[in-house]
């Protein structure tokens, strides 16, 4: 399957120039201006398309290097309906390096919100439990004053007449069509003569919101959860943006923490190691005791079904891997020294069979 990298004839440690450049080179090759009716050039002008759309967006490039095509689902990839979608995600590249493209859309045109990012910081409980929190939104919201018109209220934006209302005026150029903003309305495309003095002609303002989110049990560092219409406003009455929280979950004292699992550490002697023990394991609720069976070697592991952290939407839950932490003490009374000095003198005489060939068991 052909890759987005050769797709755009760059290499995987291509930069966002190198990007940039490469995919500027293939739009003006295959750009419908110059392949009229060709549906081959067409196909390749939207696969480019989709290919700079991922490598040039740092999140999701580093996604698709990390897990293929399966880590771009649910993202917003892809799926151009036309050239005149493509044109109005990719346009500057065309007005900036090339000077050509097609007519895009008014600045006073309805633009949806943009999206928001809010980094939310859980304990290691929090995100076993769920947190019910509440968060503080810094955002642009519609301005009540003249309902996101920019317009002092009774007052309406004239079409400029220098580009009749579009925005932009434009030159030919052979096959090409050159597009710039038009000078007098600054792309508006219409002149506002009487703006609003709460937004200033803006249309929206800036406005803290504060919300109470539930954040359900199972999520982890690198989770992100959606709110719907909780991002910027939109213009000229085009939908609000989406809010995204993106967790974080800090550091804990005790435990590791490896998907749904939970990994603890539990310090024994060697003397108990080799008769046996019961130790006492902490859970992220409450305390649990383990049963050490006689001759356990460092570093084995053993497992507690059930004890670790939910999955998210309901999924199975983890477990708490218990690894032994075998402890060597540093210092000994001379009856400890004594005792020690005995269990050497019957392990070399080989009174002590059952200690033969401990050495590097597991269990």
């Amino acid at each position: 399957m052909t890759t987005y990298y050769e797709i755009l004839v760059v290499s995987r440690e291509a930069n966002l120039e190198e990007v940039r450049t490469a995919y500027r080179r293939l739009a003006l090759k295959f750009h419908p201006d110059k392949n009229p009716g060709d549906k081959m050039a067409e196909e390749q002008f939207k696969q480019i398309s989709e290919a700079y759309q991922v490598l040039a967006d740092k999140e999701k490039r580093q996604l698709y290097d990390l897990y293929g095509d399966a880590g771009l689902a649910g993202l917003d990839v892809g799926g151009f309906s036309g050239f005149e979608d493509i044109f109005s995600s990719f346009g500057e590249i065309f007005e900036d390096f090339f000077s050509f493209g097609r007519s895009r859309d008014r600045s006073d045109q309805p633009q949806p919100g943009a999206d928001l990012r809010q980094p939310v910081v859980m304990t290691l409980e929090e995100a076993a439990q769920g947190l019910d929190t509440s968060l503080t939104v810094k955002r642009r919201v519609s301005c009540p004053h003249c309902v996101g018109r920019g317009a002092a209220p009774g007052n309406s934006r004239q079409n400029c007449h220098r580009c009749q209302g579009k925005g932009q005026v434009s030159q030919s150029k052979g096959l090409l069509k050159i597009f710039t903003t038009c000078p007098d309305c600054q792309g508006a495309g219409a002149i506002l003569t009487s703006p609003c003095s709460v937004c200033q002609g803006a249309g929206v303002i800036n406005e803290p919101k504060q919300l109470q989110v539930r954040i359900p049990p199972g999520v982890d560092t690198g989770t992100r959860l959606r709110l719907r219409g909780e991002g910027e406003a939109g213009t000229h009455g085009a939908p609000p943006g989406d809010l995204y929280l993106e967790m974080c979950i800090a550091p804990h004292p005790i435990f590791t923490r490896k998907h749904k699992d939970l990994y603890y550490r539990a310090p024994i002697s060697f003397v108990e190691a080799a008769l046996g023990t019961e130790v006492e394991v902490p859970t992220l609720t409450a305390q649990t005791r383990l049963a050490i069976p006689p001759g356990t070697q460092p570093g084995a592991t053993f497992r507690i079904p059930g004890l670790g952290l939910p999955g998210l939407r309901g999924k199975s839950q983890g477990d708490l891997v218990v690894l032994v932490d075998l402890q060597t003490p540093t210092r000994l009374s001379e009856p400890q020294k004594q005792l020690l000095q005995e269990f050497l003198r019957l392990k070399g005489t080989g009174e002590l069979d059952g200690f033969q060939g401990m050495e590097g068991k597991g269990v």
